[in-house]
This record gives C-alpha cells, sequence and structure tokens, in this order.
C-alpha cells in the first residue's frame, strides 16, 4: 500500500506536494519521493524513511517547479532498498517520471516484455516496469516526431491497460507536456480529484490517493476518478479526461474502509469515518444477538483505527467506553512492520496499558482487523498482565484468510492466523477468553450505507475470489517466494550488502 500525489498549479508545488504526503504517511512509511519539473528538467529527492526526514530544507529549496508527483511507499513484496523508492522516471521519450499505488499481477510477463522491447528495467518494482510500459506506448505513438497530446496519452494509456493486469493508482509527469493520472479498470486502488481557484482566479488540479491530502491543501474534492479513467492537465492547464478501458465496473478493496485510509477521507462517495461507525454498529448487534451471555464491564479500542467502532459498540451495548492503553505515536504500524521478531517488539513499544482500566474487569477489545495475529496475541497478553478478569476480543472485519494481491501486504496464507483454523483455534492461540468475527455480509452493508451504487467489492482477503486473470497456484508460489519474512530478510541482507559495494562502505 502506498499513497500518491500529482498536482499541477501556477506557484511552486514544492511545499503542497510534502504537506500532502505528510497526511497521506499512514499509506507507507518505507520511503518518500518528490519528482518536480522545472522548465523542462526533472527535479527530484527520494530516500528511505518518514516524509519529515526524506525531505530537509536543502531538498525543499531545490524541488522547484509547478508540476509535480509525488510519493510515500512500503514495499509489498521483495525488497526495501533505497534505489526502489519512488518516483521512477525515464528520459527516453522526452522525459516521464511516475509513481504508482498498487499492485501489478503479471510482472513476471511485464518484465519479459520490457526486455523484448529493449527497455531496461534497473530495480524488481513493478512500478519501473509500468513507467517503461507506458514510455514505450507514447513512443510507438508518436513515433517521436510529436509531443504527446491528451490524445496520444489516452491511447498509449489503454495500451497499457492492456498490457498489465492488477490493482493501480498512477500519477505521471511528462516534461513539456504535463500531469497524467489514471486508475486500473475495477478501481481497486482510490484515486480522487481535486481543484482550487489562485489569486488570478485561474484553476489549479490535484489528484491523489485520499481526498483527506486534497482537504489539507486547500483543494475541493471534486469526484473520484473513476475505474479505467485517465486524466490529463496539460502544460497550459487545460484538463482531459477520458476512459481507456474496455470492460470497468467499480469494485474498491472493502479493506481501505476497515484499516488503511484516514478517517477524514472520502472514497469512493463513502465517509470513512462513517463506514467504521456502521461496523460498530453492525458488530453490536452481533454480539446482542449471538454472544449475550457474555458479561462485558468496559469496552476498550486498540488504537488507532478501531476507536471509532469501539465507541459505537459501547454506546449499543450499554457499557461503558474507556482509553485503556495509551499509544506512542512515533512508531509506526505494525502491520506494515518487515520482519515477525520487530512487529513483536513494535507492539510492545508501540501500546502501554492503563492497569486500572483492566484490574478485576471482563474487558472487551476492539480492533479492526486481525491478520497475522502478533499484535493480537500481544495485546490480549498485556491486557491479562495488568488485571484483567477475562478478555474478549472483536474484530471489525472478518477472518483474513487469503493473500492480497493487489497492493496491500497480507502475507502468504500460511502466516495468516485464521488460515485453516476454526473460531476456538484462533482463540486459544491469541489467548482469549472469546472471540467475535465481523459478518462479511454486514461489513459490506457498513460502507456500502453512504452509497447504495458500492454492489460490490474487492474483498479477496476474506472469499479468495480474485477478480482478474491469472491468479493460480503457481501465481501464489511466486507470491510466497516474494513476500514471506524469510524472503524479505533475505532480499534486505543482499541489498545492504550491495549498497556497500556500491559505496564501497
Amino acid at each position: 500500500m502506498c499513497g500518491v500525489v500529482g498536482i499541477f498549479a501556477y506557484s511552486p508545488v514544492n511545499l503542497t506536494l510534502y504537506d500532502a504526503l505528510t497526511v497521506l504517511q499512514h499509506r507507507g512509511q518505507d520511503a518518500a519521493g518528490i519528482v518536480t519539473l522545472d522548465e523542462g528538467n526533472f527535479r527530484q529527492r527520494k530516500a528511505n524513511g518518514l516524509v519529515s526526514d526524506v525531505f530537509q530544507q536543502k531538498h525543499m529549496m531545490r524541488l522547484k517547479g509547478n508540476i509535480g508527483i509525488g510519493h510515500c511507499r512500503y514495499p509489498t513484496a521483495g525488497s526495501s532498498s533505497a534505489a526502489e523508492a519512488q518516483p521512477f522516471y525515464v528520459n527516453s521519450p522526452f522525459g516521464i517520471a511516475l509513481a504508482h499505488n498498487g499492485n501489478l499481477t503479471n510482472s513476471r510477463e511485464l518484465k519479459r516484455k520490457c526486455d523484448s522491447i529493449f527497455r531496461h528495467v534497473n530495480t524488481t518494482s513493478d512500478s519501473e516496469m509500468l513507467l517503461n510500459i507506458f514510455a514505450w506506448r507514447l513512443q510507438q505513438i508518436t513515433k517521436c516526431e510529436h509531443l504527446p497530446g491528451a490524445e496520444d496519452i489516452f491511447a498509449a494509456i489503454r495500451g497499457v491497460n492492456d498490457d498489465i493486469s492488477g490493482g493501480y493508482a498512477v500519477v505521471s509527469v511528462i516534461i513539456d507536456v504535463g500531469l497524467v493520472a489514471f486508475r486500473d479498470p475495477f478501481g481497486i486502488r482510490p484515486l480522487v480529484l481535486g481543484q482550487r481557484k489562485d489569486e488570478e482566479g485561474r484553476t489549479e488540479y490535484m489528484v491523489a490517493s485520499e481526498s483527506v491530502a486534497l482537504a489539507v491543501c486547500g483543494f475541493e474534492l471534486v469526484r473520484d476518478i473513476a475505474p479505467g479513467e485517465a486524466i490529463f492537465v496539460s502544460k497550459d492547464g487545460q484538463l482531459y479526461s477520458s476512459i481507456c478501458a474496455e470492460h470497468t465496473k467499480l469494485q474498491p478493496c472493502l479493506f481501505e474502509y476497515v484499516y488503511f485510509a484516514r478517517p477524514d477521507s472520502v472514497m469512493n462517495g463513502v465517509s470513512v469515518y462513517a463506514s467504521r461507525v456502521s461496523m460498530g454498529t453492525k458488530l453490536a448487534e452481533k454480539i446482542k444477538r449471538e454472544y449475550a451471555d457474555l458479561k462485558i464491564d468496559v469496552v476498550i479500542p486498540i488504537p488507532e483505527t478501531s476507536c471509532d467502532i469501539a465507541v459505537q459498540i459501547a454506546r449499543i451495548l450499554g457499557i461503558p467506553y474507556r482509553q485503556g492503553f495509551v499509544k506512542n505515536r512515533y512508531i509506526g504500524r505494525t502491520f506494515i512492520m518487515p520482519g515477525q521478531k520487530q512487529r513483536k517488539k513494535s507492539v510492545r513499544n508501540k501500546l502501554n496499558p492503563i492497569p486500572a482500566e483492566f484490574k478485576g474487569k471482563r474487558v472487551l477489545l476492539v480492533d479492526d482487523s486481525i491478520v497475522r495475529g502478533t499484535t493480537s496475541g500481544q495485546i490480549v497478553e498485556m491486557a491479562k498482565e495488568a488485571g484483567a478478569a477475562a478478555v474478549y476480543f472483536a474484530s471489525a472485519a472478518p477472518e483474513v484468510r487469503h493473500a492480497n494481491v493487489y497492493g496491500i501486504d497480507m502475507p502468504t496464507k500460511k502466516e495468516l492466523i485464521a488460515y485453516n483454523r476454526t473460531n476456538d483455534e484462533i482463540a486459544a492461540l491469541i489467548g482469549a477468553d472469546a472471540l467475535i468475527y465481523q459478518d462479511l455480509k454486514d461489513l459490506e452493508d457498513a460502507v456500502r450505507a453512504e452509497n447504495p451504487a458500492l454492489t460490490v467489492f474487492e474483498e479477496s482477503v476474506f472469499t479468495g475470489e480474485y477478480i482478474t486473470p491469472g491468479i493460480d497456484e503457481e501465481y501464489f508460489a511466486y507470491l510466497d517466494q516474494q513476500r514471506s519474512d524469510d524472503a524479505k530478510a533475505d532480499k534486505a541482507w543482499k541489498d545492504s550488502n550491495e549498497s556497500l559495494e556500491i559505496y564501497n562502505i
């Protein structure tokens, strides 16, 4: 999962891109990058680390220009090497920079295609492959005889959509041409369009992964970019759009609403905050219906995503709501931490219980989801160490039993705690006295409540049903090889040694 942003303005965009990436930081904490376009040249800064660490004053001063794109990243497979930080750029044709949120499921085929068309790819990143396919398609259409116009760009994106498969939201800038953005034909990954007026009344445009980035930067949300749609803002400020895929269907990722998106965002016509309140309503109704025998003294959220859910559960059940854990806000999201040992250590560093809220009480802990179970087990243990008489655990999402292939780092299915296990077995593993999962239909209805047009979702982590072709056992074997903790540790070791060789450290 990553965050992307692109801006066309009539004044420098460096600080606005920085501000946007800061509020999208929750989508990726591994690396960050910005590319701006200044008088026919790219200005770039990217590195591993948080946005506030990557960009210092000296970097911001060099990022001149009125058009630019930005990216914050965490890796879904393989490497977290600084070489794979985005945006990427190529010099031929024209000069193109690109950043991407999502995952391409045919990356092996794309690598072979890049080799066959003599476009060299320096990294294992599918985003660099996507950039080269886009560049090649533009080259085929224009034959390098003229700069591309709107129709050339849309034709190239139609070709790209034919070439690639998966979930993706893309931002790109082309030297002397303008800003480009496009979304996959199912709208799996989010992308929104905003606009504002400058002091002279001219319209400026912004695209971003979430609407909160628009709001913070003073842009008004216009709409979501449609599935398969491409947006082009020319260098003179003209906005063009076109549907660039033959078969489109809005089928957004359901897990975005559960965990990833900020509550103050609006995605696909749905307030993330309102959807989480509805999740709490549905879960409370299930507890009243199926777990009435539980004697619950207090409802405590596992901060922060589940707080709105837990408040609603407490209200409906008529049980006190308490903040039983103090969160260290300077620790990253443990779900996206690389490596099981680091995740375990980070849970203890991230949360500290308030013993008075646990001692002698039967506690209902509420979380957004249970993935590996590492965090859940550690938190149940901390609650009991703090003196809880009983610990019940409620998840706002159903059992996560399958890997995600569209840009969320859900591990290999064998690393998922719910894989091939019953509810009672999962409860025993995390140490809970009772375990309550949200029903899938209730989760769907909670998100759909504000936008009935959302008839279907991408929910493969719960169902194992994938909406793009080629997701078979052979693909999962490849995915396991790339995504397992052991594979990531091995790749990180190799990357570190390569860096030592390059810099002679």
